[in-house]
C-alpha cells in the first residue's frame, strides 16, 4: 500500500503543465524601431507564470537594454537563432520573413501584426510549419473588452501625434498666434482629414500647440469628438452616412465624394497644414489631395500623408520619403510609430500583455487558444497548421421584442390613473382655496413673532428653490442644490437674528443668539463661496 503514494505523487508532477517561454526576437525591417515588449511588461509576464527571452539588442533603438531586461527577469538570447528555438511563443512587431518562418518548429505560437488579408503567401508558409499564429490586427475591434488588446488603436494615437510633431517640424512659422513688439503672429491653420484615432490624436496634439483646427470625418458621430478636443467640425455638403464596420469608414459614392472633393479644394487654398489619415482596410488609400489641390496651397504649407504605405491619400506622396512639390512640404513617412519608439513599444507591449491574460487565464504560464471565445477567434488565424482565417462574423445579440401596447387608457377631463396633464380648473381652485384659507388661520391667531419669522421662513424657501433647486441638472447636482437652498434659508434667517439684542430680553439670552447668527452666516458664506471656487477651478479644467 505504501509503495503506491510516490507513483501517484510522481504522476501528478508529470501532469503539472510546464511553463512556457515567451520569445522577442529583435525586429530586422529595415528603419523598424519598436520592440515587441518592454521591461516593465517582462515583469507582469513572469508573474503569469511564463518565461521571458530577449534577443540581444531587440530594444537597443528603442532605449532599452539588455541590462533592463535582466534586471526585469528576463534571459538574453545571444543569436536569433538561439531566440527563436527556444521559444514556445515569439512576440513580434512586423509580420516575420520568409527567413524567420524557417526557424519556427511545429507547436509554436507567433503574435504580431500578420496582416492576414495582404499576406496570402505568409499564412500558407505559417500553416506548412504547423504553427499557430495570432494577427493581433485582426482583433474584432467591436468587442468593448477587446480594446485593451486592440494595438491598431494605440499605434494609431502614437502616428497621429507624430504627425502634428513631423508637420511643426517642417512647418516654417509657430502653430499659436502671438503678438509681440516685432508684430503680430497668425495661428497656424490646420485642416485634418478623418477623425478616426489617428485623426482625434492629431486634432488633440495640434489644437494644445495653440492652432485653429479643424477636421472632416465621413461618420456624422465623430463631430461632437472633434469639437471637445478643441477643434472645428467641416461638414460636407451632402448628406450620406459613413459609418462602416468594425469602427471603420465605408467607402463613399460618387456623388459625395464630388462634394469631398469640392470642400477639400477650399480648405487647400485657406489652410496652412494638412493631414490625411483615410484607409480603408484592405484597399489602396483613396485619392483625397489632388495635384491641383497641392498647387492651390500656399508656399511653405505641409502636407502629412499618413496613409502613405498604403498608397496615399495625396496624388504627390511619395512613401518614405518628405518631398517639396509646387513649394509644398509633402510628408510621406511610414514609420510614426516607430519615430517614437519608446513610447509605442510600451504601448504595443502592454496590449500583448492584456492578450496573453486572455490565453493564460489560470496564470500557470501555458496559454490556451479558446476558439470558442470571440476576441481570440477572431485574432487566430492559423491554428496548429491549419488556416482559419477569415473568422466567421461575430453573433449580434438579437433585441429583445418589442413588447404589445397595452390598451389605452381613457383619460376624460384628466381624471383616472392614466392622467399626465395639468389639473383641471376646478381641482386647482380646490388647492388653492385651501391653501389660502390655511394661511388666513395662520395669520389670523398665530403671535406677531412666529408670524414674522414664519414670513422670512417661505421667503427664504421661494428664494432657495427659484435661486439654486431650479437650476437645470446640466449645471448642477440635486445634492449641491439641496445643500445650496439650506444655505440660502440659513443665511436669511441668520441676517434676521443678528439685529441688536432686545434689552426688555435680559440680554444675555438675545446676545447668545446674536453669536450664534453671527456663526451661521459664517459657516454658510464658507459653503456657498467655497463651492463657487471649487465649480470655477472644474469649469477652468475644460477651458484653453
Amino acid at each position: 500500500m505504501t509503495s503506491g503514494a510516490p507513483t501517484d505523487t510522481a504522476a501528478a508532477i508529470a501532469v503539472a503543465p510546464t511553463p512556457q517561454r515567451i520569445g522577442v526576437p529583435r525586429e530586422i525591417f529595415p528603419g523598424e524601431k519598436r520592440v515587441a515588449t518592454v521591461p516593465d511588461v517582462v515583469t507582469k509576464l513572469v508573474k503569469l507564470g511564463f518565461g521571458v527571452v530577449v534577443e540581444t539588442g531587440a530594444g537597443d533603438l528603442a532605449d532599452l537594454s539588455d541590462d533592463a531586461y535582466r534586471e526585469a527577469g528576463a534571459s538574453i538570447a545571444g543569436s536569433t537563432t538561439e531566440l527563436w528555438n527556444n521559444s514556445d511563443i515569439v512576440f513580434k512587431v512586423r509580420a516575420p520573413t520568409p527567413d524567420e518562418v524557417a526557424l519556427m518548429h511545429e507547436g509554436q505560437t507567433i503574435i504580431g501584426f500578420l496582416w492576414p488579408a495582404q499576406n496570402p503567401e505568409l499564412m500558407q508558409q505559417l500553416a506548412a510549419r504547423k504553427v499557430t499564429a495570432l494577427s493581433i490586427d485582426a482583433l474584432p475591434r467591436t468587442l468593448s473588452r477587446a480594446q485593451k488588446m486592440d494595438a491598431l488603436t494605440s499605434m494609431a494615437g502614437v502616428s497621429g501625434y507624430r504627425a502634428v510633431v513631423e508637420a511643426a517640424n517642417a512647418f516654417g512659422r509657430f502653430f499659436n498666434g502671438q503678438i509681440t513688439a516685432a508684430g503680430k503672429v497668425q495661428p497656424a491653420k490646420v485642416f485634418i482629414a478623418g477623425a478616426g484615432v489617428a485623426g482625434l490624436a492629431a486634432i488633440g496634439a495640434a489644437a494644445s500647440l495653440g492652432a485653429i483646427v479643424r477636421a472632416n470625418d465621413t461618420r456624422a458621430e465623430v463631430a461632437d469628438q472633434v469639437v471637445s478636443l478643441g477643434g472645428e467640425f467641416v461638414k460636407v455638403d451632402y448628406e450620406e452616412e459613413g459609418s462602416g464596420g468594425g469602427g471603420y469608414a465605408k467607402v463613399m459614392s460618387e456623388g459625395f465624394q464630388a462634394a469631398q472633393r469640392e470642400m477639400y479644394a477650399q480648405q487647400a487654398k485657406d489652410v496652412d497644414i494638412i493631414i490625411t489619415t483615410a484607409l480603408i482596410p484592405g484597399k489602396p488609400a483613396p485619392k483625397l489631395i489632388t495635384a491641383e489641390m497641392v498647387r492651390s496651397m500656399k508656399p511653405g504649407s505641409v502636407i502629412v500623408d499618413m496613409a502613405a504605405e498604403q498608397g496615399g491619400n495625396c496624388e504627390l506622396t511619395v512613401p518614405g520619403e518628405a518631398v517639396v512639390r509646387h513649394g509644398v512640404t509633402i510628408v510621406g513617412y511610414t514609420d510614426l510609430a516607430s519615430r517614437m519608439a519608446r513610447q509605442s513599444s510600451t504601448l504595443y507591449g502592454t496590449n500583448l500583455f492584456r492578450l496573453t491574460e486572455e490565453l493564460c487565464k489560470t496564470k500557470d504560464g501555458v496559454i490556451n487558444v479558446n476558439m470558442e471565445d470571440d476576441a481570440i477567434r477572431g485574432l487566430t488565424v492559423v491554428k496548429d497548421g491549419e488556416i482559419t482565417w477569415p473568422a466567421p462574423p461575430l453573433v449580434v445579440a438579437a433585441k429583445p421584442a418589442a413588447k404589445p401596447a397595452g390598451p389605452a387608457v381613457e383619460k376624460k377631463g384628466g381624471h383616472g390613473h392614466g392622467s399626465t396633464g395639468p389639473l383641471p380648473a376646478k381641482n386647482l381652485a380646490i388647492i388653492f382655496g385651501v391653501g389660502a384659507l390655511a394661511f388666513w388661520f395662520i395669520g389670523a391667531y398665530a403671535p406677531a413673532a412666529f408670524l414674522g419669522h414664519f414670513t422670512v421662513f417661505v421667503l427664504a424657501c421661494f428664494i432657495g428653490y427659484m435661486v439654486v433647486w431650479n437650476v437645470t441638472p446640466a449645471l448642477h447636482t440635486p445634492l449641491m442644490s439641496v445643500t445650496n437652498a439650506i444655505s440660502s434659508i440659513i443665511a436669511i434667517g441668520a441676517l434676521v437674528q443678528i439685529a441688536p439684542p432686545d434689552p426688555s430680553a435680559g440680554g444675555r439670552p438675545a446676545e447668545l443668539i446674536h453669536w450664534l447668527a453671527f456663526v451661521g452666516i459664517t459657516l454658510t458664506a464658507i459653503n456657498m463661496f467655497g463651492g463657487f471656487s471649487v465649480t470655477r477651478r472644474m469649469l477652468a479644467m475644460f477651458r484653453k
